[in-house]
């Protein structure tokens, strides 16, 4: 049996290693057969994921498409369903953030933070949930972040974006627990990936990277349907990194 996985921001960091990590799972356990659908804006990026998880055996489809926009949604969702007619597990990894002072934060910065992070985010999960409603299974995972608990001065906007993925995390498991659907909310502290710019450079030594949330996200998967992993807190033995 086919556990069809739709994986948004699959092109790098978190998100490609996460797709990696459910390929090696798959050919270490012959009763796992994933089929993962990757999503992102670069078509290139999920190519290239999905013939690395070609290569170690597992089925992977690339479909470009923009979460901020409503009629990718819409075209995504029914392309995966037309095709395979269900989804069994989302994780909500798309994300994008701006980190400067709070009075340097313009309109655009607002509007580009929250289309991906909330607007699309509520969207695809709300189609998707209804799916899952309906057969009365699925899992959905919000990546999301040390930032939707604690705040830094330079992450005001990607906070409050984080803030409400949490939010909607712990509602949408209130409806979860009425039809069998599990729900994890994964808050990875700094992670070494190209949201870091820069800065990553100097403080990769003191980071994570991103297979080590890859599979804590993967074992949560493959417990057992009458077990739910509600949390996941992942951060660098040092403890968080405010810059």
């Amino acid at each position: 049996m086919q556990d069809v996985i739709l994986l948004t921001g699959a092109g790098k960091g978190i998100g490609k290693a996460i797709a990696l990590d459910f390929s090696l799972k798959a050919r270490n356990n012959p009763s796992f057969t994933p089929v993962l659908i990757l999503c992102s804006r670069t078509y290139s990026d999920i190519a290239s994921v999905a013939e690395k998880c070609a290569a170690l055996g597992t089925k992977a489809v690339p479909i470009e498409a923009d979460i901020a926009t409503i009629d990718d949604i819409d075209r995504l969702v029914g392309q995966i369903l037309q095709e395979f007619g269900t989804i069994d597990c989302l994780i909500n990894n798309a994300g994008v953030g701006r980190f400067k002072d709070l009075s340097e934060f313009t309109e655009e910065d607002f509007d580009y933070t929250m289309s991906v992070n909330m607007k699309g985010t509520f969207f695809l999960t709300q189609k998707i949930f209804h799916v899952m409603e309906q057969k009365r299974s699925g899992h959905i995972f919000f990546i999301t972040s040390i930032a939707a608990e604690m705040a830094f001065k330079s992450s005001s906007v990607y906070s409050m974006s984080k803030f409400g993925q949490k939010g909607l995390a712990e509602t949408l498991r209130l409806y979860g627990r009425e039809c069998n659907v599990r729900i994890t909310n994964v808050m990875p502290g700094a992670v070494y990936t190209p949201m870091w710019g820069d800065a990553a450079k100097d403080l990769k030594q003191v980071m994570m990277m991103p297979e080590d949330i890859a599979g804590p996200v993967v074992d949560a998967y493959l417990q057992p349907s009458r077990t739910a992993v509600e949390e996941i807190v992942l951060r660098p033995v040092g403890g968080d990194i405010n810059s």
